[in-house]
């Protein structure tokens, strides 16, 4: 089906529609992989756990500083050979994976050109649904693609741990080479859909945006790392952005070439629905990191386990995003947007005083689904309610501003609830122990220090394994202090995706009272 024909959604689309989710999946699973398998790669290319972690740094950093310019690029040169550009990026990063024999090779493939690829694959994969189905079969293809998304993020540490610990992490960049490769083989399906706009190019606006996308995307992989500078390169980054907007409005006054057109911001929906976009991977982020750890350090789960008990969360993501997809267009999105913040504020609601009492990854199965559930709606709805009232001339503009946002808030989500989690576990080692009428203000003063130094990865069997030779009274109150922080630390980096849910709930309001979203005018004005 093409823009121009009607809604049925025929096998060619549906065809269509799941290798674009394919490759969505490709690009979400990649990191996860990478996370998962840091252990491996340190020992296998004998190379260092923070040279690992900083490669994984600098490919969000680039596909972050330059997804604008990706979405430009995709313009200039065509969104379908944008797509393929993208993929072939991927492609290559994955595939130096596989051979590669020192971390040179993995920042240089891997990190830059697999970042750059990325930069390119996510605004052409957006305007190629948006230019290759319309209506309704536009809306299922959204909320597919946003559930492949979902389910990535969701099983990706999973499928990563299973492969690395019984096969190799090789093994699993090969198998996402394998997946490109299929999803290329049917690029005969995508329509492209030439770009009339203006050819230009704008070097000021381009270089604005990568220093104000790099710098705050740097300062959240900063503060996630402990690192300083943390607020310089947030100033920088914010000042990068507000450069660049005032530098778009006085180019577009002058009827100069620029980077993005500001008009996309005066659609109420658009601004609407980028803001709901960034709330909703905040929450999807601050939920993946948080339950994780905690599954991890105080259950004492494999990444395995920890995997299959946050499934709840992932499979019913998966399983309402496409039953919504399917029923597009019967309610107003508005509607299925709050309902879905409001599952997602009741699932999390229901989690924080379940967890001081959890025994097992079973506990939480019941308010993990709910919130599932609410994200399954969001990501059925988001993506279509935001580029749907958008030119073909400015599709690609909106949809590179559409995923940086949602790369925004997920990198913000995981860095600021895991930094919350881990301060407030620090700021409870030391209260309990400067509390405790067992240990001697020595004890105090070193426990205090171990325990906040080691706060992600000690769990009481390691920590036991460490206090051997310490009296018994001792080794029970520091595994009591430890037992103690924890809980308390999950509830607190939990009141993250709590506060974006409910922000999301009150903004889908203001959703309430616009109309819905409409396919842009033939004459490419946006609509808002």
């Amino acid at each position: 089906m093409t823009a121009g024909g009607n809604a049925e959604f025929g096998s060619r689309e549906r065809r269509l529609g799941i290798l674009l989710a394919m490759a969505m999946f490709v690009l979400v699973v990649d990191t996860s992989l990478m996370n998962v398998s840091i252990a491996a790669v340190v020992r296998d290319l004998d190379t260092t756990t923070s040279g690992v972690q900083s490669a994984i740094a600098l490919e969000a950093l680039v596909s972050a500083a330059f997804i604008l310019i990706g979405g430009k690029v995709g313009d200039l040169i065509g969104r379908k050979r944008a797509y393929v550009l993208g993929l072939l990026g991927y492609a290559v990063g994955a595939l130096a994976m596989t051979v590669a024999q020192n971390l040179t090779a993995i920042i240089v493939f891997w990190a830059i050109i697999g970042g750059i690829g990325a930069s390119l694959l996510l605004p052409a994969m957006q305007s190629l649904i948006h230019g290759n189905f319309q209506g309704p079969a536009q809306r299922k293809v959204y909320a597919l693609v946003g559930a492949a998304a979902a389910i990535a993020a969701a099983v990706g540490p999973l499928l990563g741990g299973f492969i690395t610990t019984y096969l190799s992490w090789r093994v699993g960049f090969g198998l996402e080479v394998v997946i490109i490769a299929g999803v290329l083989s049917g690029i005969g399906l995508v329509r492209n859909v030439p770009y009339t706009g203006p050819r230009s190019v704008d070097l000021v606006g381009s270089a604005l945006s990568v220093v104000g996308m790099g710098g705050i995307v740097l300062s959240i992989l900063v503060w996630q790392e402990g690192g300083e500078a943390v607020l310089a390169l947030m100033v920088l980054g914010v000042a990068g952005l507000a450069g660049l907007a005032f530098w778009l409005v006085r180019r577009a006054r002058a009827g100069k070439p620029h980077l993005l057109d500001p008009a996309l911001f005066r659609s109420a929906m658009f601004k609407v629905g980028i803001s709901q976009q960034l709330l909703q991977q905040i929450a999807l982020g601050g939920l993946m990191i948080s339950l994780p750890i905690y599954l991890q350090m105080v259950l004492e789960y494999s990444a395995m386990a920890a995997g299959l008990s946050l499934a709840p969360l992932s499979l019913s993501m998966f399983a309402v995003a496409l039953f919504a997809g399917q029923k597009a267009g019967r309610r107003r999105p508005a509607n299925i947007v709050s309902l879905g913040f409001l599952l997602l504020t009741v699932g999390v609601l229901i989690l924080i005083p379940i967890v001081p009492r959890a025994d097992s990854g079973w506990t939480l199965l019941v308010p993990l689904a709910i919130a599932g559930a609410g994200l399954g709606l969001l990501v059925s709805q988001l993506n279509d309610y935001t580029l749907a009232p958008i030119s073909e001339e400015r599709v690609s503009e909106a949809a590179a501003v559409n995923s940086a946002g949602g790369s925004f808030g997920l990198s913000f989500g995981l860095a600021f609830a895991g930094a919350v989690m881990l301060a407030t576990l620090a700021a409870s080692f030391t209260a309990e122990a400067d509390a405790s009428t067992v240990l001697s203000p020595a004890e105090q003063t070193r426990v205090a220090q171990v325990l906040d130094e080691n706060a992600q990865v000690m769990t009481n069997t390691h920590l036991a394994e460490l206090l051997v030779g310490q009296p018994p009274e001792v080794q029970a109150e520091i595994l009591r202090i430890n037992t103690t922080a924890r809980p308390v630390s999950l509830q607190i980096a939990l009141l993250i995706p709590l506060l974006a849910a409910v922000l999301g709930l009150v903004n889908s309001i203001r959703m309430r009272r616009l109309p819905d979203p409409a396919p842009s005018t033939s004459d490419g004005s946006v609509l808002g």
